[in-house]
């Protein structure tokens, strides 16, 4: 055995190790199901992009086909509906009007994949039309929007599951253990740091995520996953946010432009140059769709329209008291974060790193330093998807719903509005210069301890 496939069977083999562990593997009893069998759940999807085609699409059915059955595609671009259907191996419809979908397929569970600032229009009309709901984070991109999804969810009497892949990922969890077992204390302050490199931070920019209006800018976009990550790991909600951020390196700051890098003149000298004929998946759901929408995935990340921040910082209070210092990059050499919680007994701290030319471990470690004592290093093995996160979500959302869920992983409406409001009042920190108050945007109010 080569070393490539061995270090693939070992992930595999850590992998299915943890889902073991965590109860996720085994199929539910014929029980749950009745005497006749297992009824499939059914499930539709508006927006079939890369996320929603791939993670929710055909890695979703890799695991479990036998419990759920795609019963409707929906997507504004007729073409990338039929190429994702090919690309799951799927036979249901495909449709380009939402609401002709949801009387025709009749899901009881819609996954919401589409652009992030128009989640709120499928996630309340799909629960008006009788459907639970699956929503990509972040789960909308403003507080009226946000409003107008928690209303929706009140009335209707359906659920919304936000979909942060993160808190399951076995060295997170860990975190969130020594945490709960008050290894260093009461949490005084954090400081999280997280750096996107040349090529996954600036893939935001060459795609609609370049634009607030469609993203919310990445205070949202993908800030959110970090802000849930807090919120989680504290056990609190966050009260007060004070937030500095600039364009610097992407957009107008670029020495030259044009709309795409396929077709572009600049290819031999531009440093953010992206082959994009590359990657046969990108090209079958987006190059050759281009005809119904005009949509560039290979956008150039140096046009002039682009309006999201490049790098950010944020002062962050929670009700607890603890204090947080974050910080966004989007044009680092290497991908990855360190965090550090400050206790009353000592300091944790941790760090990814997955990507740059520096060789990495095939595990995560996290180090405890306890005042006045020893010094430890645990190292958690590493998986694929999301630290390996995604698969137990996945199975957590579709095969055991009812299981207990010991580690609060699941999150529901109010943990998607508030990770996405801390980068809603950045946002407005930034414009005004001032803090703003959580409790200002919309009728919640921060708990200083979750239930």
């Amino acid at each position: 055995m080569n070393t490539n496939q061995h270090d693939s069977s070992r992930r595999d083999f850590l992998q299915k190790s943890m889902l073991a562990t965590a109860g996720l593997m085994t199929p539910l009893p014929l029980s749950v199901f009745g005497a006749a069998g297992p009824t499939k759940r059914r499930v539709a999807m508006v927006g079939t992009g890369h996320r929603g085609s791939g993670m929710w699409g055909t890695q979703l059915l890799e695991d479990h086909r036998d419990v759920i059955e795609f019963v409707g595609l929906c997507d504004k671009n007729k073409g990338r509906a039929e190429t994702a259907k090919k690309m799951m191996g799927v036979s249901c419809p495909t449709y380009t009007d939402f609401e002709t979908m949801m009387r025709k397929a009749k899901p009881e569970i819609l996954i919401v994949t589409t652009v992030d600032a128009t989640h709120d229009q499928f996630i309340i009309k799909g629960m008006e039309m009788g459907a639970n709901i699956v929503s990509e984070k972040p789960m909308t991109t403003d507080e009226t929007k946000c409003q107008a999804i928690l209303d929706a969810e009140k009335r209707t009497g359906k659920k919304v599951t936000v979909t942060f892949n993160y808190r399951y990922s076995p060295h997170r969890q860990k975190i969130y253990e020594l945490l709960r077992n008050d290894t260093i204390g009461k949490i005084t302050s954090v400081d999280f740091h997280w750096y996107l490199d040349n090529r996954h931070g600036a893939d935001y920019f060459r795609r609609w995520h370049r634009l607030t209006e469609n993203s919310g800018s990445l205070w949202v976009h993908k800030a959110s996953h970090h802000f849930d990550l807090l919120n989680w790991w504290l056990e609190s909600e966050p009260e007060t946010v004070y937030a500095k951020a600039a364009l610097e390196n992407y957009g107008k700051n670029g020495p030259f432009r044009f709309s795409n890098c396929r077709p572009c003149p600049h290819k031999d000298k531009c440093a953010y140059y992206w082959d994009m004929t590359k990657d046969a998946r990108l090209m079958a759901l987006y190059a050759q769709n281009e005809q119904y929408d005009g949509y560039l995935r290979d956008g150039c990340v140096y046009k002039e329209d682009v309006n999201i921040y490049d790098k950010m910082a944020a002062t962050i209070g929670y009700a607890n008291g603890a204090q947080v210092s974050y910080s966004l990059t989007a044009y680092s050499p290497y991908e990855g974060y360190r965090i550090a919680f400050n206790g009353t007994k000592g300091r944790i701290d941790a760090w990814i790193k997955e990507s740059g030319e520096m060789k990495m471990e095939p595990y995560d470690e996290i180090m405890v330093s306890h005042n006045f004592g020893k010094v430890e290093y645990i190292q958690v093995p590493q998986a694929e998807g999301h630290g390996g996160g995604d698969k137990l979500l996945r199975a957590q959302l579709f095969r055991h719903p009812e299981a207990p869920d010991a580690y609060r992983q699941a999150a529901g409406s109010r943990d998607g509005a508030m990770a996405i409001l801390v980068g809603i009042a950045a946002r407005k920190s930034v414009t005004s210069g001032q803090p703003v108050r959580i409790a200002d945007l919309t009728d919640l109010k921060p708990v200083a301890v979750k239930a």
